[in-house]
């Protein structure tokens, strides 16, 4: 006996029966077979599935005639537009990897992403062409090809580009011959997080965890072909939650939305008949607190929530106007949304506040994720899944990233035994469904967006009047959570809590600025280090 299985001999991968993973592969197939379908609606601009995947091609092209391929990054900053959903198609039909800014950086932090990055061409919506010339101004970069978009609905902004999107499209050709790549493994999208630090890591996906991703979007929220999904979540968030993937593989339409206000989104809820949308708890929350008036659209939608848990009571109102509410919980290392609160149809004989309480929940692993657990840290033991023994977030599957570019420290830090460590806390209940308690990294999550109190503390520092500084989470109606900066000031030295915010404001993006300052004595252990958990009890008090 040689030992050898039999089932691999001769049965090799070959063209015939292997192909890479890729969520390339959904858009042509919707567009062969759904060309005259409705694919991206903004405004007036309104594109079939046969015109949205020609001009992704073109987009290729145009990158590969000009020197771009595997390996190559191209940057975005733009809205919720359909050039921003093209990218996602375009850039990695080229080869080359997307890479989309957030839109609510400021300059420093877009120049570091753009040198980090090795950006070969950078795409901007004219909405932040002020920020992005600062950002280029900080970088010696002259090879970086700049491209204008041009938006006819949009007032204002400026030509910082050698030339426009439409006139780079015009350089490709609608049936450019692109390929999939050469391993399901290669680099599609490359995402910025601030983590616990502020300096931003480099999160790399891979062709084969975002087709995963995309498909499960479909099936963990049971979405019907041909949904209407509207654009409120961040396309440059985790890919938009690999969504932009998501509708070419539902052969559905994208309804993008430059700003997210409760008036448009009722809009084109009644008249695009918007069926799905993601959002953060604040977004749920505007919302659900809109006046009457707005609220008449008549028929049944889905939301997807993530971030700091949305209120129970936020949740009783979007459901009691139609809006069935699905909590989702991940991390930009995970594809975004990796767990999420399977809903069990005898939960619904409960009261409506038993049904929200249920719903705060984050839930199961989603259909792509391998593995979940809520662990020690140190020894990865299992906690009791009592609802009530904390223990870290861990997770292993083709959904988690790659690993952080340039940053192999972080990698293995993050990769430990075998899984990802989220750096988050929570609780296992009998049931199998994992809750969040706290957060590890002391991430603050405001509207949706990752804020680092190291960060916020590194600008408090600067401050000539501060001597001392600690930023918690403080819970906020609206945003979910807010930075509370506690301040200890320099003997002598005088403050207001208007001057200190201002400050912050004036040094880094204005989201990340606290909303709250409490001035006084930094509590400590007797090694010097401080309490934060008793200032998050206080924060909570406020």
């Amino acid at each position: 006996m040689t030992g050898i299985n039999i089932y691999d001999q001769n049965l090799d991968r070959t063209p015939a029966n292997f192909t890479p993973l890729s969520p390339l592969s959904m858009i042509e197939r919707t567009a062969a077979i759904y060309p005259d379908y409705p694919s991206v609606v903004y405004g007036a601009r309104r594109y079939t599935w046969a015109e949205t995947y020609a001009r992704c091609r073109r987009l290729a092209g145009a990158l590969v005639a000009r020197g771009i391929g595997k390996g190559d990054t191209v940057s975005i900053i733009a809205a919720n537009i359909p050039e921003m959903y093209e990218a996602h198609f375009g850039v990695p039909m080229a080869g080359a990897v997307l890479n989309a800014i957030n839109t609510r950086l400021d300059a420093p932090i877009i120049a570091f992403i753009l040198t980090h990055a090795e950006a070969k061409v950078l795409i901007v919506d004219p909405e932040f062409s002020a920020v992005v010339r600062d950002a280029l101004d900080q970088i010696d970069r002259p090879d970086l090809l700049v491209v204008d978009i041009e938006d006819a609905s949009f007032e204002g902004g400026a030509r910082i580009g050698a030339l426009t999107y439409e006139e780079l499209l015009a350089e490709g050709d609608p049936e450019f011959a692109w390929s999939l790549p050469d391993d399901e493994w290669d680099a599609i999208a490359l995402n910025y997080t601030s983590g616990t630090t502020g300096n931003p890591k480099g999160v790399v996906y891979h062709h084969r965890g975002a087709a995963l991703n995309a498909n499960t979007n479909i099936l963990d929220w049971s979405m019907p072909k041909h949904s209407v999904y509207l654009w409120t979540l961040p396309m440059f968030h985790c890919n938009g939650w690999c969504f932009p993937w998501t509708m070419a593989a539902n052969a559905g339409v994208s309804v993008c939305l430059r700003a997210v206000r409760d008036e448009p989104i009722y809009r084109a809820f009644r008249e695009e008949k918007v069926t799905h949308f993601c959002g953060a708890p604040i977004v749920l929350n505007m919302l659900a607190n809109a006046p009457a008036h707005l609220k008449d659209f008549d028929h049944q939608i889905k939301v997807m929530t993530a971030g700091a848990p949305p209120p129970a009571a936020v949740i009783e109102k979007m459901e009691a106007m139609g809006v069935e509410v699905t909590h989702v919980y991940g991390l930009t290392e995970t594809y975004g949304p990796s767990v999420v609160c399977a809903w069990k149809e005898v939960w619904n004989a409960r009261p409506a506040g038993e049904r929200a309480a249920l719903k705060v929940r984050q839930g199961v692993k989603n259909a792509a994720l391998a593995g979940l657990m809520v662990a020690d840290p140190d020894t990865l033991e299992p906690v009791p899944a009592d609802g009530e023994t904390m223990g870290e977030i861990f997770m292993q599957g083709n959904v988690v990233m790659k690993g952080y570019l340039k940053n192999p420290d972080a990698t293995d830090k993050a990769f430990r035994g075998g899984w990802f460590a989220s750096g988050d806390l929570g609780v296992m209940h009998p049931d199998g469904y994992v809750a969040l308690k706290d957060r590890s990294k002391d991430i603050i999550i405001s509207g949706g967006e990752n804020i680092s109190s190291v960060e916020v503390e590194g600008v408090l520092y600067k401050h000539p009047a501060v001597l001392e500084a600690a930023v918690v989470a403080k819970p906020d109606e609206k945003w979910g959570e807010t930075p509370c900066a506690f301040v200890e000031l320099k003997p002598g030295m005088a403050a207001e809590a208007a001057e200190i915010i201002a400050f912050c404001r004036d040094n880094m993006a204005h989201f990340k600025a606290p909303r709250t300052v409490v001035f006084g004595e930094l509590p400590k252990t007797s090694t010097g280090k401080v309490q934060k958990f008793v200032l998050r009890d206080r924060a909570r008090a406020l």
